[in-house]
């Protein structure tokens, strides 16, 4: 008796799944979606290589396996796209490497040569000397995002929506990205055309250790209207192939140090972030006299920006922060930084150097070496990912910075970042530290982050950043990403 309640339990459950689907299936189609996998079949679908990677199973596509890419070859506008949006839903398991390429072509052999290919990525680090650092929802190597805001062994949406010569990426219904392609885009290499055109969908099936699953495939057909001239000012255009350029190259655009002050919501930070190119780390200030000063109040912060494509860290403040916050708490956080402007000096006082009145200096040279050791004090036994703010001088002494921050000084902070494995901030606000602590502290083997520190809601471009880059040859090695791969504690 047992058993047969079961089975009929069992039956019902997944007739009302399967009555479910069908409902949300019409109401796609009265919406005008167009479904492009039938649940049971491959039917309209073609592998290149390896087509072993490709099997339905439960009522999903599931891709493990070789390298193998499954073209869309069925009869819907002919499998020739232009103007449309797309979505599926996606599941992955941990480490998984993925992704869906529009505007392909049936291609038996290697990566799909033409069209875009939007990344599917979690928690995938590459593999032999390769890091991979693109995450999901990424437009690949032309807008990269750093931080997935969905997670592994969960369903997500991911809507591709191409119109003219503007592509938007959502996940889970929120815009990720939103990139004009101009006249003459930059693209990465010799292996991908990566232009707006026409042509057909693609999964990819990337690596035996990569376990994908796709289901509720639907297109909806846009008009095929003439391309629009790109009218965007000519110094937008160039920041836009700027920043094209050094996606391409596979440099980690991302700018940690963001406050939500100022009038700056999440919001508008988010927007930012698709104008600009650049993805973002929200900081929250943390010490005495800081608005974050317990553990409750971090966990509250939090738990605010999950879910977001955004880094979380956690600033600092102070000398007293290390016995404010328990080390459980610190790690829900993606990073952690501070700085040396707030201490207590020689003298017992306490000191903020950005506020004058603090600032107690009776011999420049005298004020230095202690400045210099409390860093080192700070790099030797705080247990930070990031040091920021660096070089900052007080005003009254700020504009002899090339004779006090000597040879010497500078190699002093460097050696103790890198023996920490501290990454050194490039601060866009102050414009520090200068392009030849920059250079020597690539040459020791430092790494380094883009920080705004933005004290109003104007979060620039990273200007000063992208200028060291250049200045001092910086490439993506020597850039410090947070670790977003390691389960959160």
């Amino acid at each position: 008796m047992r058993k047969s309640v079961l089975q009929f339990m069992t039956l019902s459950l997944i007739l009302t799944t399967a009555q479910a689907a069908s409902v949300a299936a019409s109401e796609a189609a009265e919406q005008g979606w167009i479904s492009l996998f039938d649940g049971k079949t491959l039917d309209g679908w073609k592998a290149g290589e390896n087509s072993e990677t490709f099997r339905v199973q439960d009522g999903v596509i599931m891709a493990n396996g070789r390298r193998s890419h499954l073209f869309y070859a069925g009869p819907v506008a002919d499998h020739d796209f232009k103007n449309f949006e797309f979505k599926a839903e996606i599941k992955t398991a941990p480490k998984t490497n993925s992704g869906i390429y529009f505007h392909t072509a049936l291609q038996q052999t290697g990566w799909p040569k033409k069209g875009y290919e939007v990344q599917i990525n979690n928690t995938h680090i590459g593999s032999g000397n390769y890091r991979e650092l693109k995450k999901t929802g990424s437009l690949y190597s032309v807008r990269n995002l750093f931080k997935s805001p969905v997670k592994d062994d969960e369903w997500f949406t991911m809507h591709i929506r191409v119109e003219g010569r503007r592509i938007q990426i959502k996940l889970n219904d929120r815009l990720v990205v939103d990139y004009i392609e101009p006249d003459e885009p930059v693209r990465k290499s010799e292996y991908v055309s990566s232009v707006l055109s026409q042509g057909t969908f693609a999964l990819q099936g990337h690596d035996p250790e990569s376990k994908v699953c796709f289901r509720s495939i639907f297109v909806r057909l846009l008009p095929d209207t003439p391309r629009p001239r790109d009218n965007r000012p000519r110094s937008e255009i160039d920041y836009q192939k700027e920043i094209s350029s050094l996606s391409a190259a596979y440099f980690p655009l991302v700018d940690l140090h963001v406050h939500l002050k100022g009038g700056l919501t999440i919001e508008q930070a988010l927007e930012k972030s698709r104008q600009t190119g650049i993805t973002y780390g929200i900081a929250q200030n943390c010490g005495l006299g800081f608005p974050v000063t317990s553990d409750k109040g971090l966990i509250a912060y939090i738990k605010s920006l999950e879910g977001k494509p955004v880094f979380i860290g956690m600033q600092a403040e102070g000398r007293e922060w290390v016995d404010l916050f328990s080390p459980e708490v610190i790690a829900q956080c993606d990073y952690l930084f501070t700085d040396a402007m707030t201490f207590t000096d020689n003298q017992g006082r306490r000191t903020r150097l950005w506020i004058p009145a603090e600032v107690h200096i009776d011999d420049e040279q005298e004020f230095m070496e202690m400045l210099v050791g409390k860093i080192e004090t700070i790099l030797n036994n705080e247990p930070i990912d990031i040091y920021v703010n660096p070089t900052f001088l007080p005003a009254v002494i700020a504009a002899r910075y090339d004779r006090l921050w000597t040879r010497e000084r500078m190699l002093r902070v460097i050696r103790a970042a890198v023996e920490n494995d501290v990454a050194i901030e490039i601060n866009a606000r102050y414009r520090i530290p200068s392009p030849a602590f920059i250079k020597l502290a690539k040459e020791m083997g430092c790494k380094f982050t883009f920080g705004t520190n933005n004290p109003a809601a104007d979060l620039g471009t990273c200007e000063y950043s992208r200028r060291m880059v250049t200045e001092c040859s910086l490439t993506k090695g020597d850039m410090f990403i947070p670790d977003t791969s390691r389960p959160k504690r």
